[in-house]
């Protein structure tokens, strides 16, 4: 293509007033001296964006300048151009017109022709060059290919609808056989498991209903359906990933566990496999897990302040009991594995008896309980007492026989990690005293205890501030005003900036998500947890031996500085990372 006028990129953007005459001036001079390309001499002195440059470089070469981001662009034209030409050439289509065969396409390169004829033989039409920035394009192919999900499932389907014609024919083993080894429905599996990877799913659940197949994903804590599947093939996705997970293809009546990696690019995660049968079929429930990832950090995980000081304070003992409570999916396990990962090191030998093993860490003994062979969490911390251990991590105490052994492995000199089903850090006191443990071992074993929930943080891409009104100003207020008129223990330096913006004041700012293509419109993206740490003092030992109930070990913990779950969670929706709702939501009995 031949320019359409003399004029340079710097006179346009001058003539756009993005350069003054000074500017201008200095930019051509500077060009000269040192021999760069005016764009380049322009992004350096931050005279005008690239998206400025490049708005004028396409009025230079007569191509239209567009911003592929954030528009959504149909799943049929997306199909003509895999997503890892995409990347590879930066660029991405956006328009079909099937009358004329021309795909319009967004390039940070029109005027490459090699590329251009490429992805004509590729895509099988003629290309209509549009030219873009790297990053607008790229934000756009993050966007637009992980929400294109159904057009790949779908095409796959297309593929497989000659294979399987109706439910009846599935009764047969080899025909099933068949069926898994058929490129289309591991392909489906396969895509299932990528947007899984790709929108940071927990969870993938296949769940067969009367006339169809619904997949939903579990994403920041929300179950959200994703795509449907035609009823007929649920048996060969089933099949399929039971054939990766080496469970049974024939056994349709009972639950069965199972897990595979799988591998996407660079990225590796662990999935387990649950499969159950309902009156539909067998429903089939993929967790996904990261493999051989760095474990995150306490800080990181959202434990901060008062809270992580004393929570640190107790993991360093050498014997004692450090519970972790909350409702499940509330992040207890991944708390113990940050804590474990911790404070391993070759001088420790940690054990962990685990149902099932999620996260697998380097230089920990981790077992996996198996009831049938006689491994339960009782039996199997008898025999971890017999293997010399400094520090013993049992995955849930459910009974009062695990319950009394980890209370002997802690007064015998080790450190003990378990969870607990309970709704605050105090209320785990009584339920243990419910499953027969004695006052006065308790009150001597356990060092503390957390409570946890997980929320939803903002999304950065759409967050914005607004007003909150009196009454929630007032319940902030009230919520919080303990801590900076009742407390005996400084807070961290964060804790008390977050208390000096509300104190004496009527007004003050919270955050939310607006929604935007980046959250699906829901305005969080994310998770925190929200924390609270009761360490167990001399006093509340001595409510422990009378009995007292979970309200007045809670007002003991609160006087001596414990910063309860909610007013954790307050303290995070003042800073911007959470919002009130998401708080009330978790947090509220």
């Amino acid at each position: 293509m031949q320019q359409v006028t003399e004029k340079g990129i710097e006179d346009i953007l001058f003539e756009k007033g993005k350069l003054t005459d000074d500017k201008l001036s200095m930019v051509k001079t500077e060009a000269i001296k040192t021999g760069k390309q005016v764009e380049e001499v322009i992004l350096d002195r931050k005279f005008a964006t690239l998206e400025d440059i490049t708005q004028a470089r396409a009025q230079l070469l007569g191509i239209e300048f567009i911003n592929p981001s954030g528009k959504p662009v149909p799943s049929d034209v997306l199909s003509k151009i895999p997503e890892p030409v995409a990347r590879r050439y930066e660029l991405i289509p956006f328009q079909y017109n099937k009358d004329t065969n021309t795909l319009s396409v967004a390039m940070a390169d029109p005027l490459d022709l090699q590329v251009v004829e490429f992805i004509e033989r590729k895509s099988t039409s003629k290309i209509k060059s549009y030219i873009s920035t790297p990053e607008l394009i790229n934000q756009a192919i993050t966007d637009q290919y992980s929400q294109s999900l159904s057009t790949q499932v779908s095409a796959a389907l297309e593929e497989v609808s000659g294979t399987v014609e109706a439910k009846e024919e599935l009764t047969d083993l080899e025909k099933v056989g068949e069926i898994i080894k058929e490129a289309p429905v591991a392909k489906i599996v396969s895509t299932l498991i990528e947007y899984a990877m790709k929108a940071s799913a927990s969870d993938i659940h296949i769940e067969p209903l009367e006339d169809r197949t619904r997949v939903r994903y579990r994403i920041d804590g929300i179950l959200q359906e994703r795509v449907v599947l035609p009823r007929k093939v649920n048996e060969a996705v089933v099949s399929r990933i039971k054939i990766l997970s080496n469970l049974k293809i024939d056994e349709r009546r009972i639950p069965q566990d199972g897990r595979f990696t799988f591998k996407l690019v660079d990225n590796v995660v662990d999935l387990r496999i649950a499969t159950l049968p309902t009156v539909n079929g067998e429903k089939v429930v993929m967790r996904l897990l990261p493999k051989a990832g760095s474990a995150p950090t306490l800080a990181e995980l959202g434990l901060r302040g008062t809270a992580l000081k004393t929570f640190e304070g107790n993991i360093i003992k050498p014997h004692g009991i450090i519970l972790i409570t909350g409702p499940t999916g509330s992040g207890k396990t991944t708390t113990l594995f940050a804590t474990l990962s911790k404070i391993n090191s070759p001088k420790v030998n940690i054990v962990t008896l685990e149902d099932p093993v999620e996260y697998q860490i380097p230089g920990v003994n981790q077992v996996q309980i198996n009831p049938t062979a006689g491994l339960t969490f009782a039996s199997g911390l008898r025999s971890f007492l017999r293997q010399d251990p400094n520090v013993i991590m049992v995955g849930e105490i459910r009974d009062g026989e695990t319950a009394g052994l980890a209370i002997q492995a802690s007064l015998t000199g080790h450190l003990v990690f378990s969870t607990l089903h309970t709704n605050s850090s105090a209320g785990a006191l009584p339920r243990l005293l419910d499953m027969g443990a004695e006052t006065f071992l308790l009150a001597s074993s356990i060092n503390c205890v957390g409570a946890q929930r997980v929320v939803r943080k903002i999304c950065l891409d759409c967050k914005q501030e607004y007003d909150p009104p009196p009454p929630i100003v007032e319940d902030i207020k009230r919520t919080l005003g303990n801590l900076y008129h009742e407390r005996s223990v400084k807070l961290s330096d964060q804790e008390e900036e977050d208390l000096k913006e509300i104190e004496g004041k009527s007004k003050f700012k919270l955050a939310k998500g607006k929604g935007c293509d980046r959250c699906g419109d829901s305005g969080y993206k994310g998770r925190i947890a929200i924390f609270e740490v009761l360490s167990v003092t001399e006093k509340i030992g001595r409510l422990i031996l009378e009995r007292a109930p979970a309200g007045k070990i809670e007002e003991q913990g609160v006087e001596e500085g414990m910063v309860r779950l909610i007013q954790d969670g307050y303290l995070k929706a003042l800073e911007g990372i959470t919002t009130i709702e998401e708080i009330l939501r978790v947090s509220r009995d």
